[in-house]
């Protein structure tokens, strides 16, 4: 099964894109869904008919979905919501107010991410295709799992062995109630089911592709979301150029558009290097419906498979040396100055700009100690060498450890 997303900055036309290479999909005969993650659904619009909180079909082999997170927060979520309710009402608050204090920010998001899962398990699919939410709400959604993750192996187990004991004492004392089975048991069918998400949204079916128009605010964006994409492990395959002005028949004012889009078109070319570019023309309407839809990723993708599977290496890899291992993690436009690297144990902390990632070792590498590590030509290198005989790892001796880091007994790699 193929899994497409497509996502870029808001008012780019990614609906429209996604929308369009599902029509190729479904014209080839595979039985193709298109998902909207993106809370202001505009998928109805884009194929131009009512669309169902269930797979609706609107052509032969393709069925869109616009998911009803009020139907599934109350299936995924009610245990925890019912937890949270109690607690709002011995406060006092008021029943209306506590409802929606309870719906977690995100929450339709994280839902429809829920629901492509349920889709993605079912065999009834040959290619999913996700017009995701714009590309800061979709990086947060997509490092969701394995925030959620680093919480329940280190903290979860502990806060519920504490809960159970002191819940008869606290209750009776704080007068809150307690959280009881059910609701760690939410929390825990969460995280797998959200674990099961990311596996398949870094696998080998799955990729990304940005969607962007020619503005140097947007490119901008694309820029730092294929380095972000990359840092959680997620395969970027392409970018679509859309709402590109031709140049034939332009007029004076159509004109200095052209020449300003060339000047940025000429960077995106620069920028994403080794991966195709599509363009899509500005039309003179908007496509909508199936048939304006297909005719517009005819003409975006030509000759290319819109549906070909992303080929090479993915971010992350770790190869072998004579020496031990060097991990690879390819972070595309970052420098040396912009990479925050420490050590946590078995753990690896990177972080870029807002966002960090915890990166557990591999097994293989869990006898190995950190040597060093760089970034080159776009990618940080960790290299790892072989324990001492008393199997400690020692600090580097030119290494320099912050109080911070002391304290947390980090270890700065420089």
């Amino acid at each position: 099964m193929r899994l497409l997303l497509f996502t870029g900055k808001g008012g780019v036309g990614k609906s429209t894109v996604a929308s369009g290479t599902a029509t190729l999909s479904a014209a080839r005969g595979l039985r193709t869904l298109v998902l909207s993650t993106d809370a202001a659904h505009s998928l109805a619009d884009a194929f131009g008919t009512p669309v169902g909180a269930e797979p609706t079909e609107v052509a032969e082999h393709l069925f869109v979905q616009q998911v009803d997170a009020q139907l599934r927060f109350q299936q995924s979520w009610a245990e925890i919501q019912g937890y949270l309710l109690s607690v709002l009402d011995v406060a006092g608050v008021d029943p209306v107010a506590a409802e929606e204090l309870t719906v977690i920010p995100g929450a339709e998001e994280v839902l429809a991410l829920l629901e492509l899962r349920l889709h993605a398990l079912s065999g009834a699919w040959d290619v999913i295709v996700v017009d995701c939410a714009p590309t800061a709400e979709t990086l947060r959604l997509l490092a969701l799992p394995e925030a959620l993750g680093w919480y329940m192996q280190r903290v979860f187990p502990a806060e519920r062995r504490i809960i159970k004991a002191l819940k008869p004492v606290l209750s009776r004392t704080v007068g809150v109630p307690m959280p009881g089975d059910t609701v760690f048991d939410a929390i825990e069918r969460l995280h797998a089911e959200l674990a099961e998400v990311q596996a398949l949204l870094s696998g080998p079916d799955a990729s990304v592709r940005l969607v962007l128009t020619p503005e140097a605010v947007v490119l901008a964006e694309a820029r730092r979301s294929w380095t972000n994409l990359s840092l959680f492990g997620y395969r970027v395959d392409g970018v679509v150029a859309n709402r590109v002005f031709p140049a034939e028949g332009a007029d004076d004012w159509r004109a200095g558009w052209v020449v300003a889009q060339d000047a940025v078109l000429a960077e995106v070319e620069q920028s994403f290097v080794g991966l195709p570019i599509w363009r899509s023309e500005y039309r003179s309407r908007e496509p909508v419906g199936v048939a304006a839809l297909r005719e517009l990723a005819a003409e975006v993708y030509g000759d290319a498979d819109p549906l070909a599977r992303p080929t090479g290496e993915g971010p992350f890899r770790v190869d072998r040396t004579d020496a031990g291992a060097v991990l690879h993690l390819a972070l595309p436009f970052v420098t040396r100055a912009e990479v925050d690297l420490a050590r946590n144990g078995d753990e690896l902390v990177v972080t870029v700009g807002s966002y960090r990632r915890l990166l557990t070792r591999p097994s293989g590498l869990s006898r190995l100690r950190v040597a060093g590590a760089r970034v080159e030509t776009g990618e940080l290198q960790v290299r790892f060498v072989e324990m001492p005989d008393d199997g400690a790892e020692r600090p580097r001796p030119e290494g320099r450890e912050t109080r911070e880091t002391r304290r947390r007994r980090q270890e700065r790699v420089t």
